[in-house]
């Protein structure tokens, strides 16, 4: 049964996730739990950094989710869970697409990206994973978000799949369909060998 908890998830513009923050909503909702999502798109259009909230629990009052208060940080892009690791609690987990997406200010030759942006980081699981390798893999680039909530799903111990494929298909397109549930199961297995 899905439990209260707090998510934060962060990315590059045009990863996807508000729709990975839209089905964790959908998901708490069918599991009659109280839901509050909130997005920081900033320069999102233009690659620039996206951060979405999910607190789900039985009467959550806020949307958003502060530093050392979430439970999971699934991070799309590698640089981004550097930049993101401050919101995780001290047992949280943070879940990783390894790969490496260039901001503007590496692009533009102003700063150089990071060797390694996740060295440095200590005192919480991670969790690294080619999520743009399994979602090409099942037949969707694009489907990064669905491996990554694939992911979450197997961390969490994989119950009530039902609901999960539900919430998928209440806000996955139907022609896209098929893909990203392939995605979500690649995701799911990544994290359960």
């Amino acid at each position: 049964m899905l439990k209260e908890m707090n998510i934060v998830l962060v990315g590059v513009g045009g990863q996807g996730t508000l729709l990975a923050s839209r089905v964790l909503g959908r998901l708490a909702v069918n599991l009659g739990m109280d839901v509050k999502l909130s997005e920081v798109h900033g320069m999102a259009q233009r690659g620039g950094s996206v951060v979405s909230y999910v607190r789900i629990g039985n009467e959550i009052k806020s949307p958003r989710v502060e530093a050392c208060g979430a439970d999971y940080v699934l991070s799309f892009e590698a640089l981004e869970a550097a930049r993101a690791r401050n919101y995780l609690k001290k047992d949280g987990v943070l879940v990783v697409n390894t790969q490496k997406i260039a901001p503007m200010p590496v692009i533009t030759g102003a700063m150089k990206y990071p060797e390694d942006p996740l060295a440095d980081i200590s005192g919480v699981r991670l969790v690294k994973m080619d999520a743009l390798a399994l979602a090409t893999q099942a037949g969707a680039a694009k489907a990064v978000n669905l491996v990554l909530l694939g992911a979450l799903y197997a961390l969490e111990g994989g119950e009530d799949r039902e609901a999960w494929l539900q919430a998928i298909a209440e806000c996955v397109p139907p022609k896209y369909m098929a893909a990203n549930l392939l995605a979500f199961e690649y995701g799911a297995k990544a994290v359960a060998q």
